[in-house]
């Protein structure tokens, strides 16, 4: 890590840090820089994607892995449409809302300054229609192995609050779809973030039917089969931030009022070492 660098906190958002966030989050990250915190937005968007797709005439598949997360089949036109949309309006948008506010923000993917390099997965395990393992071509979805943290040091340093939309540089430079979680995990995990904060529409991991204030990795990891999709790959990617080296994750809900605060604050489903 830089010497230089602030304590920073990465958050993941969905697309938009209006729709589905609770818009005090603009004071939150006003008042975390002025106590000299950084803050890295990484954003999702599959729904924005999915529907602009389909405007297109393009249908989108989506696949069911073995341990039941489901995630898009991604080939090369999806992963086009899919860099079009996260990269283009949405991140944009996610820029205008913070630029309105007075923070100077940057949107970029992972192919900018190779911020993102992700290995493309040339084979798939997915269930079929009746739950056999099949293998299938990879497409172009990819597993990160590594960060630019020099770039990130670079435009922290010059004040700029990174927006990172989740397409990653291929071994030959394909833009390839990361899941917007895991894209969280690896930046927070590389920068050893203070805190990786990821924003749901929940209180945070429910089992039986209450919260869950506090897991080690370890413990998270094995609740696996036990949580519902969608929230298994918060899980995982919180699981993996403090792995990678962030000092914690909160998954929390970024509905109520301050949730960057919040979540900062332990309000939420905390995951440690």
């Amino acid at each position: 890590m830089s010497e230089l660098r602030k304590p920073t906190v990465v958050c993941k958002i969905g697309g938009s840090v209006i729709d589905g966030v609770d818009p005090s989050i603009i004071e939150d990250v006003k008042n975390l820089r002025s106590q000299g915190l950084n803050v890295i937005f990484v954003h999702g968007g599959g729904d924005q994607v999915t529907a602009t797709a389909e405007k297109l005439g393009k249908v989108q598949k989506f696949i069911t892995s073995p341990e039941g997360i489901k995630s898009r089949y991604t080939d090369k036109e999806t992963a086009e449409i899919f860099t079009m949309v996260m990269s283009g309006l949405l991140a944009k948008q996610i820029s205008q809302t913070l630029q309105k506010n007075g923070i100077n923000a940057i949107t970029l993917t992972g192919m900018d300054g190779l911020l993102l390099r992700a290995d493309r997965k040339k084979k798939l395990i997915i269930l079929d229609e009746r739950g056999r393992k099949v293998a299938i071509e990879g497409g172009y979805t990819g597993k990160i192995n590594s960060v630019n943290t020099a770039l990130l040091d670079i435009l922290l340093s010059a004040s700029l609050v990174p927006i990172i939309s989740p397409v990653a540089a291929g071994e030959e430079f394909e833009l390839l779809n990361v899941d917007g979680d895991r894209a969280c995990s690896h930046v927070a995990g590389a920068v050893k973030a203070e805190a990786s904060v990821f924003l749901t529409d929940t209180e945070g991991l429910i089992l039986n039917g209450a919260v869950v204030s506090r897991l080690t990795t370890k413990e998270a990891r094995a609740a696996l089969p036990s949580i519902g999709s969608g929230m298994d790959k918060k899980v995982i990617a919180a699981a993996e931030a403090v792995e990678m080296g962030a000092k914690r994750s909160v998954i929390a809900s970024g509905l109520k009022a301050h949730p960057l605060q919040n979540a900062l604050d332990s309000k939420g489903t905390v995951i440690v070492s």
